[in-house]
């Protein structure tokens, strides 16, 4: 499972030219489930994005979290994470959990954001969304669960 983190001010998500989610400062969260992964996966993912210190502290240094700096998380799934560029100029995305599956796992990952206390939003998953953000910083991270390591 891979989540792409972007540090933002503001962000929202529309579908259909209809506005379904949005957020403000905090974390725009683009999520990819792989063939094989699991709610562990997206537990320790979840603890991961939600205790990595990303945020200005009052001397400017990365060295608060997103809990600590009560930010919200807008979380978008995004299958396209799994791509695989190694062969040709065409992705290959063979290596994406099926939706089924991926559905539920991206639900069970914004689940254990807001059981950890961060106010969350989400896009629909399965859906074609525009999102629009506001970067802040910029900061954007790429967090994997296949480097078990947990916050």
């Amino acid at each position: 499972m891979k989540a792409l983190l972007q540090r933002v001010s503001a962000v929202a998500v529309s579908v259909d030219g209809r506005r379904v989610a949005s957020s403000g400062h905090g974390l725009c969260v683009f999520v990819g489930v792989a063939d094989g992964d699991t709610e562990a996966d997206a537990e320790s993912l979840a603890r991961r994005a939600v205790g990595l210190r990303i945020f200005e502290d009052g001397e400017g240094k990365m060295n608060r979290s997103l809990a600590e700096v009560g930010g919200q998380m807008l979380v978008v799934s995004q299958f396209t994470l799994l791509a695989d560029t190694r062969k040709g100029r065409r992705p290959s995305f063979h290596g994406a959990a099926a939706p089924a599956g991926a559905s539920g796992l991206v639900d069970s990952f914004a689940g254990s954001v807001r059981a950890a206390g961060v106010e969350v939003a989400a896009g629909r998953f399965g859906e074609y969304m525009e999102v629009e953000l506001t970067a802040d910083g910029p900061v954007t991270i790429m967090l994997d669960s296949r480097e078990k390591r947990d916050a």
